[in-house]
């Protein structure tokens, strides 16, 4: 079978608009997901009135913490299973960091005059117990419900900026974490 001049002029054209053709239909008909974040990107806000003591009553400022990302906790010093597992969760979402948990610091930013059980403390070295100076301290943290459902971050440059969903999956957590860290050439 041979080709006339005009099917091969066809052809060749064919070939060269076939991927302009795919290029536009791709565009026109393919939406990437609006979000690839798994927490709740927050109105970027920096911390006020961050002067505080430690739960053994020590003055510390959060400020002592800027230039580190801060895993926050917001709730009573009286912790119930929900807080535990947030504990845990913060703690174990450093450690899978790897070589980059250095650049990770965790706070229970603790809303009564109660004393933490000293055990759970002991199970999570480097955790930063505090008590704010200023009760209007933790309205700062945005929440859907309860403040205490949900693990916050903040940024080395002491900004509020990230909420994790309540009862946070540890796979989401682990990956805006390590994407935040990639991308950041602070803290």
């Amino acid at each position: 079978m041979r080709l006339t001049a005009r099917s091969k002029f066809l052809f060749l054209m064919g070939v060269f608009l076939m991927p302009v053709l795919a290029a536009y239909l791709a565009y026109a008909g393919w939406r990437p997901s609006e979000r690839s974040n798994y927490g709740d990107l927050l109105k970027v806000t920096p911390l006020q009135r961050t002067a505080g003591s430690t739960v053994d009553g020590r003055p510390f400022d959060l400020d002592a913490l800027r230039g580190k990302w801060v895993m926050v906790h917001v709730g009573p010093a009286r912790c119930d299973a929900a807080c535990a597992w947030q504990l845990y969760l913060m703690r174990q979402t450093r450690v899978a960091q790897g070589k980059e948990q250095d650049r990770i610091e965790r706070l229970w930013v603790m809303t009564d005059g109660g004393a933490p059980d000293a055990r759970l403390l002991q199970a999570h070295p480097g955790l930063h117990a505090w008590r704010p100076a200023d009760a209007a301290f933790a309205a700062q943290f945005p929440a859907a419900g309860n403040q205490a459902e949900h693990i916050y971050l903040v940024d080395p440059l002491g900004n509020l900026m990230l909420r994790f969903p309540a009862r946070a999956d540890f796979k989401g957590m682990m990956k805006d974490l390590g994407l935040l860290l990639k991308a950041s050439q602070i803290g």
